[in-house]
């Protein structure tokens, strides 16, 4: 694993810990980096340099990152079976009156379908609103149909970058719907009746430093990483860091697993400043000391607010998921055969859905009561 992928995994960690409640959770590290990187190359100077350490632990050059979130942003042809479905797009929504630099044009055609339109953000903030969230409603097939709630958008709003993420792939390995049966789930609330799936495979699987890892392949070359704790999720989740999480993917081995799990349908929306804020992301939101000069010559843009969806759903098929992140700116006023190891998912545990070449983390999810 490169550094590139390390750092991803590190933001996606740091953004976990941070966003996540006690109970369930669910973001798309690939959206909000991608929303954050565009961010990065449309500032300059203090703003910049916060969302690069971020991202990317202090590289100078965020190209790296870009490059790893552009090659997740295709998946392999698969050949057979359902076609698995990745749509992505990353776009400036500009008021009309608001002069853009070409050069950030150009960097932002170089991210997967990245491109700009105008919205009506002064005359109309209601209107520039709606279009925003029937744009991301599209790429997400109506799993995000209102990205931006009323007051998100204001008169003195003046641009927002946005990106929008679909997935959809079939397991490999389908579950049988007839072996779903309810099982109990302990939670910390007690245990819970919940339907249960079912299914004896070849899946990767790793056993070590008190987890238990469970890769379970879709198509097109993405997965779904269940990564259960020997104890409590609460007292070992503190513990994993970058490097731990690293070596648990890549001791991953295929053989016969016998694997119960839970459905899963989570859904979360965030405003994440505070959250920025408390990663040392914090100059972008400042009027007088941000610098978005190489998106914009008018001097007084900032970032008012950044706003993140997520959803995610598995079942005996295979996985659904969406995300969105609107950067929103404003103007100053203005194997061989063995006997299967069984892993039953009857407790909380981890959830990432990552792309299989790149390593690029989808969705990051914490289960707690399914």
């Amino acid at each position: 694993m490169g550094k590139a992928d390390t750092d991803h995994l590190t933001f996606s960690l740091a953004l976990h810990r941070a966003v996540a409640a006690r109970g369930n959770s669910c973001f798309s590290p690939y959206s909000v980096a991608s929303a954050l990187g565009l961010t990065s190359q449309a500032s300059r100077g203090a703003a910049s340099e916060e969302l690069v350490r971020l991202l990317a632990g202090g590289d100078a050059d965020i190209a790296k990152q870009a490059e790893l979130l552009r090659a997740a942003a295709t998946l392999t042809e698969s050949g057979r079976g359902e076609a698995p479905v990745l749509e992505v797009a990353n776009t400036l929504w500009a008021a009309e009156q608001l002069p853009l630099h070409e050069d950030f044009l150009g960097e932002l055609a170089a991210w997967p379908n990245g491109g700009v339109r105008t919205a009506p953000f002064a005359t109309d903030p209601e209107a520039a609103r709606q279009a925003i969230n029937a744009a991301v409603a599209e790429t997400t097939h109506d799993l995000i149909p209102e990205l931006l709630e009323p007051g998100d958008v204001k008169a003195d709003t003046v641009a927002s970058l946005v990106n929008a993420l679909y997935l959809k792939v079939a397991w490999q390995h389908r579950f049988r719907d007839e072996q779903t049966e309810d099982g109990d789930f302990h939670s910390p609330s007690g245990i819970r009746r919940v339907p249960m799936m079912r299914q004896t495979e070849s899946f990767g699987y790793a056993a070590r430093d008190g987890w238990q890892v469970v890769d379970l392949p879709g198509a097109g070359g993405v997965r779904a990483t269940i990564l259960l704790p020997d104890g409590e999720l609460s007292a070992q989740e503190p513990e994993l860091d970058a490097h731990g999480l690293a070596a648990l993917l890549s001791a991953v081995r295929n053989r016969q697993v016998r694997l119960t799990m839970p459905k899963v349908s989570l859904e979360a929306r965030a405003a994440l400043k505070p959250v920025l804020a408390e990663l040392g992301v914090r100059t972008m939101f400042s009027a007088r000391d941000s610098d978005f000069t190489p998106l914009t010559p008018d001097p007084r843009v900032f970032v008012d607010e950044v706003i993140h969806q997520a959803v995610l759903r598995l079942d005996e098929q295979g996985l659904e998921g969406a995300a969105a992140t609107a950067v929103v700116m404003r103007l100053l006023a203005a194997v061989g055969p063995v006997d299967p190891v069984e892993v039953v998912v009857d407790r909380p545990f981890l959830l990432l859905v990552r792309h299989a070449e790149t390593g690029v983390v989808y969705f990051f999810a914490r289960v707690v009561e399914p």
